[in-house]
This record gives C-alpha cells, structure tokens and sequence, in this order.
C-alpha cells in the first residue's frame, strides 16, 4: 500500500498545480544544497584560506572553484548526506501547497482546512532538524565501530526521523498536533517503512532534488489512507 501512496504521488506530476509546486521544490533544494555546500567549503577553508586539498577533487581555492567541475561532482556525492536535512527544512514550506494538490484531485469532498497551522508546522520543523543533526552525528560512531552495518544504520535511523516527521506534518494539518501525534503512534511500522523508502532516493543524486516534494504527497496519501473516511468528511 505504500508502494501505492508512492505511485499515485509520482502519477500527479503532469497536474499544472503540482508541477508548480515540484519546480519551487526542486529550486530551492537545489539552493539549499549549494548554501550548506558552500559553507561547508568556507568552513573547512577556515583552516588555510588560500586553498586546501581535497580527496580525489584535490586542490581547491574554495571561492574561485564552488561552482567547477570538480566542485560540482564533490556536492552530488555530499548531496547523499545533506539532502536528508534540505528535505525535512522544505517540508513546512511546501506541504500545505502539496497537500492542497492532491486533496484537489484525490479527495475533492473533504472540507477546508482549519487556518493557523503553518506556524506550529515550521516550530516542529525547526526543532527537528536539531534532533535530526544530533541523531546523525551520533551515528557517526555507530558507524567507526560497524562500518559493514553504516548503511543499514543510515537508512533506518534517517527513515526513522523522516517518516515521522513527514506524518506528523501532514497528519497535523487536519487533525492538529496531538491527533498527530496519537494517530503517528498507531500506525509506527508503516510510517517507518515509508520514511525509509523516502531516504532511499534521497540518497541518489539530481533524483534527490524531487523527493522532498514527492515525499511530501506521498505522505499525503499515506495519512488519508491511514485516518480512514469519518464522519462529516463528505
């Protein structure tokens, strides 16, 4: 069923209003990739500031190559790590747009959305990608000592933190923050799962760039399906 969600996300791209929101997502991954790429280079250039030597990429005058060949292939494979965190600080801006795509088109019956949301979604992101950092950075050690298990490690803890986070943005537009929160708690294998087929793609380069938003619907779909029809929604 989540291979479903998935699908009926990725059968919606030709839609001229998701499209647009696909586009402004994909733009400003792209800028926030570059953003966290350069300051990464800054910092590191803070230790020799006319150059410093990178492997494979080799010697890079940080300012004058961002943008060179080589740069551009060291930030595809960097892309693989800083996408997670670009991904879930793109989910407050655009889910709601997301979301109100596919309700359009999927669930034409349900009934407005409640205003007042989009601060409590962006507080929640904001915290998260704190314990998203934190997660991360201590699984740095995880994976000195069980470099075999790195990527399972990887995987699962990243769709671990994603799933949820995903869910509880977009259950949280309709059912608020507790009802999200209770309706995350029942349902933690599927949401895990879904999280984890998320972080795959986030992990291949250039197809990165179109998960947040894809993710994002797909969540959609997986949160209507959970919750099921009630009362009063048709």
């Amino acid at each position: 069923m989540i291979f479903t969600d998935a699908l009926k996300a990725l059968s919606q791209i030709g839609d001229p209003r998701f499209r647009r929101v696909l586009a402004l997502g994909v733009l400003l991954a792209l800028a926030l990739l570059i953003a966290a790429y350069a300051l990464i280079l800054w910092l590191i250039s803070l230790a020799n500031p006319e150059s410093l030597v990178l492997p494979i990429v080799g010697q890079v005058t940080w300012l004058d190559d961002l943008l060179g060949w080589g740069s551009l292939a060291l930030m595809l494979v960097l892309s693989v790590f800083l996408m997670i965190p670009v991904a879930s600080a793109i989910t407050s801006m655009f889910l709601d747009d997301v979301a109100a795509a596919v309700e359009a088109k999927h669930y034409p019956s349900l009934p407005p959305v409640a205003g007042g949301g989009l601060w409590e979604g962006v507080v929640d992101t904001v915290n998260f990608l704190g314990v998203l950092v934190a997660a991360n950075l201590v699984a740095l050690i995880l994976y000195l000592f069980l470099p075999f298990a790195a990527p399972f490690i990887f995987y699962a803890l990243n769709g671990y933190l994603l799933g949820r986070e995903y869910f509880q943005v977009a259950a949280m537009r309709r059912e608020g923050r507790a009802g999200a929160k209770a309706l995350r708690r029942r349902y933690p294998a599927q949401i895990w799962a879904a999280g984890c087929m998320m972080a795959l793609p986030l992990s291949i380069p250039v197809v990165n760039l179109l998960v947040p938003v894809l993710g994002a619907a797909t969540f959609t779909h997986l949160y209507h399906r959970l919750r099921g029809p009630r009362p009063g929604d048709y």
